[in-house]
C-alpha cells in the first residue's frame, strides 16, 4: 500500500515541549520504498507504538528538510534503529550541509552505519529506491531548511516545510498532494512561519487534489484545525484536511476518488 502517516502534527516549541501534538515525522511509503521525513522528538516512540507497528529496520532511508529539535531531535536513535543498532549498514540519510557542520545534529559516530549520507542542497535532485525528490528552492527560516517534491510512479507529493512566506513560494510545489506546515493562526512578522491566511492563498494558487494542513502552534491548536481546514474546503472548493497525530492516508484509494 501506498501511504503517508504522520507520526506527529506538533509545529512550535511549546506545542512540542508539552507534548499537546506528537513530533515524530512523516512516515511514507511509497513504490515498495519507505522513508521517513523530520524525526523529532518521540518518533521511535511513535513508530513502535503504532498500530499496526512501524519497523525502522523497514526504512530506506530519512531525510531532514533542516536541522531544527522538532525536526530532527531523533535523528541519531533512528538511524541506529533502522541500522539494527548499527550491525546492519544500509539506507540513505538526506540532510543540509548545517546539520552536519559544526554544531553537527548528527553525530559523526553515527554517520558511518548507513550507505551513504547526501547533502540537500536548492535545486537538488535525489533519488532513493523507486522514489525521485528534489529541493527547489531554499526556504526562509532561521536555518537552512529545504521543502521536498516527492515522486513515485502515480503520486507526487509535495512538502513545504518551516518557512516564512514569500513570493512565488507556491510555483516550486505543484504536487497533486500538497502538505504544508502552518504552525500560525495570525501572521507574526518576527516569526519565519507560515500563517493559515498564507497556507490557504498557497492552496488556492495551486489547487492540489488534496492538501493536508499539519505542523500546529499553540494558536491554530486552540481555533480546532479540523475545523479551519472544513472552511477552507468550502471556501476554495479543494479537498483540506488536518492532520491528526496517528493519521494515516491511503494514497492508492484517494487516487481514486
Amino acid at each position: 500500500m501506498n501511504a503517508i502517516k504522520f507520526l506527529g502534527t506538533a509545529g512550535a516549541r511549546f506545542v512540542v515541549m508539552q507534548q499537546l501534538r506528537a513530533s515524530g515525522g512523516l512516515w511514507l511509503t511509497l513504490d515498495d520504498t519507505t522513508l521517513l521525513i523530520d524525526p523529532g522528538p518521540g518518533s521511535l516512540v511513535r513508530c513502535l507504538s503504532s498500530r499496526p507497528k512501524l519497523n525502522p529496520r523497514d526504512l530506506d532511508g530519512i531525510i531532514l528538510t533542516h536541522r531544527h529539535l522538532d525536526h530532527a531531535n531523533d535523528i541519531n536513535i533512528m538511524i541506529e534503529a533502522m541500522t539494527n543498532g548499527g550491525f546492519k549498514k544500509k539506507g540513505v540519510v538526506f540532510a543540509p550541509a548545517d546539520a552536519l557542520e559544526k554544531d553537527a545534529v548528527i553525530l559523526r559516530y553515527i554517520r558511518p552505519q548507513v550507505d551513504r549520507i547526501e547533502i540537500l542542497m536548492e535545486k537538488g535532485k535525489y533519488k532513493l529506491g523507486n522514489i525521485s525528490f528534489s529541493t527547489p528552492i531554499r526556504m526562509k527560516h532561521g536555518v537552512e531548511a529545504y521543502g521536498l517534491n516527492l515522486k513515485g510512479k502515480s503520486h507526487t507529493i509535495s512538502l513545504i516545510t518551516d518557512t516564512d512566506f514569500f513570493d512565488g513560494l507556491a510555483s516550486h510545489f505543484k504536487g497533486d498532494i500538497l502538505i504544508i506546515n502552518v504552525v500560525l493562526l495570525e501572521e507574526k512578522s518576527n516569526i519565519d512561519h507560515l500563517c493559515l491566511k498564507e497556507a490557504e492563498q498557497i492552496i488556492a494558487d495551486n489547487a492540489p487534489k488534496l492538501a493536508i494542513l499539519t505542523h500546529f502552534g499553540m494558536g491554530i491548536i486552540k481555533a480546532k484545525p479540523w475545523e479551519l481546514a472544513e472552511k477552507l474546503s468550502k471556501k476554495l472548493k479543494v479537498p483540506v484536511l488536518a492532520a491528526r497525530d496517528g493519521m494515516e492516508l491511503n494514497l492508492d484509494a484517494y487516487q481514486k476518488r
